[in-house]
């Protein structure tokens, strides 16, 4: 984790690295020592090993020439990279160019661009460790996600309830964006949990931009996790910030209530502070709502 610079205990003989973006600055104070951090432990990998880098990350690749370093994108000409992107029957579907062997026809059940992405990354790390084509093509066909990434708490004709960990204002880009994508004709209702008084006020207006992509927002209280709080920094400044009309915000003790008042068609819960104790119960109230079995 780049958190607090643990990574720097790692000496992997592969690395992934998809984003150097400005984060954590409540322990780094400045972007640029953040990439020195990630500089250092892409010197960390063993001789021999590989470095898997997003094409066009600003950061300095190592120069070891027992380090291998190779780039992957979604679509852009890189060493790996996405070919024909579609969605076929709610599933992604993919050719992957690659300087080890071309794979055609790959199929994605995991939602959103960002993670074909990453299975672009992941399939660049199989390949260069030997895994075969076709033992890539089942694992990826089958890969169901992990808890808190785009996690399908509810997926019926009359509601839809995705969790997602997302806490960076690219992450609440990408996840949203993704969404409206898959259901263009739908009302995206987000409620999310900024996390950190440090990140809130760092990236205020990052976060704004980011959930006036929603028809509708509601806003639960700064998560202060290991902060006390900043003076002015706090949810409403984020609202004031927002050009979005629908917009609210909500203690976490009325939050349910407010939900079972509204007709969502598909509902986010974002942020990694306590908003995973509400899933739970939010997914009881709208099963009970829309009339849902289990």
């Amino acid at each position: 984790d780049e958190y607090d610079r643990s990574f720097l205990t790692l000496h992997p003989n592969i690395a992934i690295i998809t984003s150097v973006d400005a984060d954590h600055l409540d322990i780094y104070s400045e972007h640029k020592f953040l990439k020195e951090s990630f500089e250092l432990f892409a010197n960390q990998i063993k001789a021999q090993g590989f470095l898997i880098s997003k094409m066009g990350l600003d950061f300095e690749l190592p120069k070891k020439d027992s380090i291998k370093n190779y780039t992957y994108s979604l679509r852009e000409k890189a060493d790996f990279y996405g070919k024909n992107i579609r969605i076929e029957k709610g599933n992604y579907v993919f050719d992957l160019e690659s300087v080890v062997d071309n794979i055609s026809e790959i199929h994605f059940s995991f939602p959103g661009l960002h993670n074909v992405e990453n299975a672009v990354a992941a399939v660049a790390a199989a390949q260069l460790f030997g895994v075969e084509a076709t033992e890539i093509k089942k694992a990826l066909s089958t890969f169901l996600g992990v808890k808190r990434r785009f996690d399908y708490r509810i997926k019926s004709e009359s509601i839809l309830f995705i969790d997602d960990y997302a806490h960076h204002p690219e992450e609440l880009r990408a996840c949203i964006t993704s969404v409206k994508e898959l259901y263009p004709n739908k009302k995206i209702s987000g409620i999310f949990q900024p996390h950190l008084f440090t990140r809130t006020r760092d990236f205020a207006d990052g976060f704004a931009e980011s959930l006036d992509l929603l028809d509708e927002t509601i806003l639960l209280e700064i998560y202060p996790a290991r902060e006390l709080p900043i003076e002015g920094v706090n949810s409403n400044m984020l609202l004031a910030k927002m050009k979005s009309k629908n917009k609210m915000l909500c203690s976490k003790e009325n939050l349910v209530a407010e939900l079972e008042h509204r007709t969502p068609q598909v509902v986010l819960t974002l942020g990694a502070g306590d908003i995973d104790k509400l899933v739970e119960p939010i997914e009881i109230a709208l099963k009970k709502k829309f009339k849902l079995n289990g």
